[in-house]
Parts: C-alpha cells; structure tokens; sequence
C-alpha cells in the first residue's frame, strides 16, 4: 500500500494534482479542500489510500491521516465506493462525519451528493461506533463552544465542497452566523442544511 506521496507539486486540475516522486508524476485525486492547500512549483504532502480495481490502480490523497482513514472506513458500508467516500469528505470534515453518523443526522448526510435518505440511514445503521467513539463525538457537538465549532465546520466545509472558494465560505458564514446564533441561545442545536441554503442564497445575490 502506498501510505503517502510527498514532493513537488507539479500540476493541479480541478479534482486531482500531480506530484513527482522520484522523477515520476503521480495522479492523486483529492477533495478541492485538500487541494486548496497544494501549490504549484512547491513541496507537497499527502496522506494516500491506493484503490484497486482489475482494470485500474488509482489513487486517492489527503490532507491528514485522519481524513484517509475515514476515506477507509466510510467505504465498508455497502454502496459506498472511493468516488462518493471522496464526495463525502469534500462535503464534511472528518470530524462532522463521526457527529453526523452517531447523532443520526441524516439531513447532513443527505448533504453529500448522490446519498438520499435511504442511503443516509443505512450509513447511520453500517457505521455507527466505527467512525469514532460516539459518546464523545456527540458531547463534543453539544457542550459549549465546541456545539458552535460544529455548525461552522460543516457550513464551511459544505461550500467549499460545492466548489466555493474558503473566501466566500467566510463571506457567506458571516451572513448566516446570526441565524445559528439565535438557535445556540435558545439552547437548540443549529440545522445545517438550512443553514447552507442560507449561505448558498447569500452568495448568489453577491
């Protein structure tokens, strides 16, 4: 297995980048937060899972550790193969996915393109205490300032997902933040789904 790449940073499109190791380009397919951080003409490192398939060998590149093992685990639940485990980091953060998958929020899931409702609770049902401890996923998500850090993680991460720049992700996070203020002082916990249709109406009238 081929646990990570690191190098000069050569080329990047809008769903993957190649880095030479070696004196050879190697194509890593990345989700553009990961490649937000990659410059061309510098040195690069990314955590990588290699899939294999009988016609193809393709690689997969991530930011942390962290996000390849989730890439990994997501895909041992049935329908879920590289390219949508891919999707579903580009949408949520590792850690939304663990807070995603052990409160049951299948709006969040359903966030991620090509995953409906079934497919959210069958997630929920396949990973459930695999992604992470749950108990102190969900603790995180409810007490404190951490409950804030989640709706901003995964607001954030579902624009730049969609293809936005981290810029109007912040852009559109400073319009929506009274919003989820207003639910966090009323002692409820913020909808991220609605709370994206604001930012994407926010940003469409720009």
């Amino acid at each position: 297995m081929i646990a990570s790449v690191s190098g000069l940073v050569t080329a990047i499109a809008p769903d993957a980048a190649v880095v030479e190791v070696g004196g050879v380009g190697v194509l890593v397919h990345c989700t553009p937060g990961t490649l937000g951080l990659l410059r061309v003409g510098e040195n690069g490192r990314l955590s990588t899972s290699l899939v294999v398939r009988e016609e193809s060998l393709t690689l997969y590149g991530f930011a942390s550790d962290d996000e390849r093992v989730v890439f990994e685990m997501l895909q041992t639940a049935s329908g879920i193969g590289p390219r949508l485990a891919l999707a579903m980091l580009a949408v949520h953060s590792p850690n939304a996915l663990r807070i995603a998958v052990a409160s049951g929020d299948l709006k969040a899931l359903q966030m991620v393109p090509g995953i409906g409702q079934k497919g959210a609770q069958r997630l929920v049902l396949e990973l459930k205490g695999k992604l992470g401890t749950p108990e102190e996923v969900v603790n995180a998500a409810i007490n404190g300032p951490a409950r804030e850090a989640v709706w901003r993680e995964q607001v954030h991460s579902g624009l730049v997902g969609l293809g936005y720049s981290a810029r109007d992700a912040d852009e559109a996070l400073a319009v929506v933040t009274p919003e989820a203020e207003a639910e966090l002082a009323a002692g409820r916990q913020p909808q991220i789904a609605p709370l994206l249709k604001a930012a994407l109406r926010a940003l469409s009238v720009r």
